[in-house]
C-alpha cells in the first residue's frame, strides 16, 4: 500500500497501534537485574526474553512460533514501551528464535541487533523465504495479516546487523553498563550461547545448544565459571537417550539402511529442515559414499531453500569451528538438486536419495509431496527420520503409524497407506537431558530458569535441578512476570 510509507508506516506498524500496551515504567530500578519471558505461550516457539537493569535493557532471540499463525505467533513484544530497548542478541537463525526479528525492530528501531557472521547470513536467508511462505499463506489460507513484513524491510534490517565473533566480549548499550559474550553453542553453524555481565551479575543465557559433536557440528564449548542467572534449554527433557546410544554406530545403521533401499531398487526420503540437518545429513552421505557403505555414484537431491542454505556453510567452511574445515559440499559433492539453473520439479526416479525439506513433511513442502506421490505407499522405497518431528504434523503421524495404516499426509489428498521401510534414528541437534544437567550442576546457578520445553520436559529438569543442586531456585517464567537476579 504505497500510502503507508508515504506516510512512514508500514502494515506491522499499523497492527500495532491496536494492541495494548503496558504503562511507561516511572519507578527507578534497584541496582539489580530483572528476567522476563517475553513469550507468547510457557512452552517451545516464539522465544524471546528480556533483561533489564536501571540503566539499559537488552532482548534475547525474537522467535515465531511454528504452530500458530498471524500475531498469535509472535512473541509478546507488547510488554515492552515502544522505543525502549537497546539491543538485541540472536542466538541462531531458527525460526523459533530470529522468525519476528522485523515485528519487533517495527516498534524498538533504534536497537542494535548482535548475531554471528554466520547467524546474519543465515537469517537474512531464512527471513526473506518466511516472506514467501506468508505471502503464500495469505493467498491460499486468508491470513489477512501475513505477511508481518516485507522483503525491502529486511534488506534494511540485514545492513544495519552487528556482527560479533565468539569469545570477544562487546558492549549492548551506548554507556558500556551490558557486558556480553558470544560462546560456541554446538547446534548449528553460528550459534551461540551468551553470557551478560551487569550490574554486578552473571547471567548466562544457553540458546539452543548440544554438549556432543555431530557430523559437521563440534560440539558446544561453554564456560564453566559460576553464574547468578542461567536461563537454559529443556527441549528434550522428556526423552532419554537409549541405552548404549553411540553417535557412529548410530550413523552406521543410517547407512545399512540406506544401502538396504538402494539394493532393493528404491529411493529414499530423508526430511529435513533446510538449515543444519540438510548439512548434517550431507556430511554423512559423503563419508558413506567415500567409506564405501553406499554406492559411491548414488544420485543425491536437495531443495532450493536448502541449497541456499548450504552456499552459506561452504562459505563459512574455512573460518567456523567444524569438523571437516574447507571441505566445500556444493564443490566437493555430486549433488543433484544444487543446480541453480535447473528448472522445474525434482524428478523422482529409482535408487535416489531424497533430502528435502520439511523436516517435519508440513502440507505443500517438497518432502510431504514425494511422499504423498510414490514414497510412502511403495514398499521398495525407505523413509527415514534424522530429527524431531512435532505429533501433530504429518511426519509426526508417519512416525506413529504401523505398517499398512492409512495416513492423512494432506487434507486437500486422500490418507496414503504406509508400505515403506520407516525408521526413526538420533541424530538431534539439542543436548540430552542428561548432559544439559550436568552442565547445570557444574555452574551451580543461584537461579535457573527453565525455557524452550514442553510441560513435561521442564518438569523433569526442575525435578532433577531440585535433586542435584537443593540450593538453586528453579524458576519455570510465566510470561509477563518479572524475576529479580
Amino acid at each position: 500500500m504505497p500510502w503507508l510509507a508515504q506516510c512512514g508506516l508500514t502494515r506491522v506498524s499499523i497492527v500495532s497501534m491496536f494492541r495494548p500496551r503496558c504503562p511507561r515504567r516511572v519507578h527507578a530500578l534497584p541496582l539489580i537485574m530483572i528476567f522476563k519471558s517475553l513469550c507468547r505461550h510457557a512452552g517451545i516457539g516464539a522465544n524471546s526474553y528480556l533483561l533489564e537493569t536501571r540503566a539499559a535493557r537488552v532482548v534475547l532471540d525474537a522467535g515465531m512460533h511454528p504452530k500458530h499463525e498471524g500475531y498469535a505467533a509472535v512473541p509478546q513484544y507488547h510488554f515492552l514501551e515502544e522505543g525502549s530497548v537497546d539491543s538485541i542478541v540472536i542466538t541462531h537463525s531458527h525460526l523459533d528464535h530470529v522468525g519476528t526479528l522485523p515485528v519487533f525492530l517495527d516498534e524498538q528501531p533504534q536497537a542494535r541487533v548482535f548475531l554471528t557472521p554466520e547467524t546474519a547470513e543465515l537469517a537474512a536467508a531464512l527471513l526473506h523465504n518466511s516472506v514467501n511462505v506468508m505471502q503464500s499463506k495469505r493467498i491460499e489460507h486468508g491470513i489477512t495479516e501475513y505477511p508481518l513484513f516485507e522483503h525491502r524491510e529486511l534488506d534494511k534490517i540485514v545492513e544495519a546487523f552487528e556482527a560479533r565473533g565468539i569469545e570477544r566480549p562487546f558492549d549492548l548499550d551506548a554507556e558500556g553498563t551490558m557486558r556480553a559474550t558470544f560462546h560456541d553453542a554446538g547446534h548449528i553453524l553460528g550459534s551461540v550461547g551468551v553470557t551478560i555481565q551487569a550490574a554486578g551479575k552473571r547471567v548466562m543465557y544457553t540458546g539452543d545448544v548440544n554438549f556432543e559433536h555431530s557430523t559437521i557440528q563440534k560440539a558446544a564449548l561453554f564456560p564453566l565459571e559460576p553464574v547468578d542467572a542461567l536461563i537454559v534449554e529443556t527441549t528434550r527433557g522428556e526423552q532419554a537417550r537409549a541405552a548404549g546410544y553411540d553417535r557412529s554406530n548410530e550413523e552406521n545403521a543410517f547407512a545399512e539402511a540406506i544401502a538396504r533401499v538402494l539394493a532393493r531398487k528404491g529411493s529414499v526420503l530423508v526430511p529435513v529442515f533446510a538449515m543444519g540437518k540438510t548439512q548434517e545429513v550431507l556430511a554423512m552421505l559423503h563419508r558413506f559414499k567415500a567409506e564405501g557403505l553406499i554406492p559411491k555414484h548414488t544420485p543425491v537431491y536437495i531443495g532450493g531453500l536448502s541449497t541456499k542454505m548450504t552456499h552459506i556453510y561452504d562459505r563459512f567452511s574455512d573460518v567456523s569451528r567444524r569438523h571437516l574445515p574447507g571441505f566445500r559440499f556444493l564443490k566437493d559433492m555430486e549433488i543433484q538438486g544444487s543446480d541453480r539453473k535447473r528448472k522445474g520439479p525434482i524428478p523422482f526416479g529409482s535408487g535416489c536419495i531424497y533430502a528435502l525439506s520439511s523436516g517435519m513433511m508440513s502440507e505443500n513442502t517438497v518432502s510431504n509431496i514425494f511422499a504423498r506421490q510414490g514414497i510412502l505407499e511403495n514398499k521398495r522405497h525407505g523413509l527415514f527420520f534424522v530429527g524431531y518431528a512435532d505429533p501433530e504434523t504429518p511426519g509426526g503421524r508417519i512416525r506413529m503409524a504401523q505398517p499398512g495404516d492409512s495416513v492423512l499426509l494432506d487434507p486437500a489428498h486422500p490418507p496414503v497407506p504406509l508400505h515403506c521401510e520407516m525408521r526413526i534414528f538420533d541424530f538431534s541437534g539439542h543436548s540430552t537431558r542428561d548432559a544439559i544437567a550436568d552442565y547445570i550442576e557444574k555452574l551451580r546457578p543461584k537461579k535457573t530458569f527453565l525455557v524452550h520445553g514442553d510441560d513435561g520436559a521442564v518438569e523433569w529438569f526442575r525435578a532433577e535441578i531440585q535433586r542435584r543442586l537443593p540450593d538453586t531456585q528453579v524458576i519455570v517464567p510465566i510470561p509477563g512476570e518479572e524475576h529479580a537476579i
